[in-house]
């Protein structure tokens, strides 16, 4: 198999598109010489961006407008439902967001207040939602009495949850 170390120039587009499949195949992993290459693009984010509430960027897939491209004019508009679970999972998204944005941007002060905002509400959550429905992660299964994973309803069993309380 042929590998490329510098950029693909084929002389034609017909020449990609003559190339069969089977004449692609790698299996290890190597970029092989008729592979096509995509140029993606990134658009940089300004300091201080305009975000979108929480529950809304969980949904659009980013708390960025500036970011947010919709593939092929799609937009994804549906509303997560207000399930302690779903308002976690918002939580758990925020911050990713904001501490990958926060890796470029150390000095934006109103998005680090936003980080230490959403971490806190997600703790208190988080501890919540334990309190009520049992732990969320293995990690959290260490309770008072011993082990207490695999104890029955799991928390996407949402019928069998609702009743449901765990009192300390």
């Amino acid at each position: 198999m042929e590998i490329r170390t510098q950029p693909m120039t084929p002389s034609t587009r017909t020449e990609i598109q003559r190339r069969s499949v089977a004449d692609c195949a790698d299996t290890h992993g190597c970029l092989p010489a008729c592979a096509p290459l995509a140029v993606p693009y990134v658009p940089f984010q300004r300091n201080n961006p305009p975000t979108y509430p929480a529950k809304k960027g969980a949904v659009r897939g980013t708390l960025f407008p500036g970011l947010d491209l919709p593939f092929m004019g799609m937009v994804n508009s549906e509303e997560l439902s207000d399930t302690p679970m779903h308002e976690l999972q918002v939580l758990a998204f925020a911050i990713v967001e904001l501490g990958q944005y926060l890796d470029t941007h150390a000095d934006d002060k109103e998005a680090a207040e936003l980080f230490r905002s959403y971490t806190q509400l997600y703790q208190k959550g988080l501890e919540e939602y334990q309190r009520m429905y049992g732990p969320l992660m293995q990690r959290n299964a260490a309770g008072k009495g011993g082990y207490d994973w695999l104890n029955d309803p799991w928390p996407w069993e949402f019928e069998a949850n609702a009743p449901t309380r765990k009192e300390d």
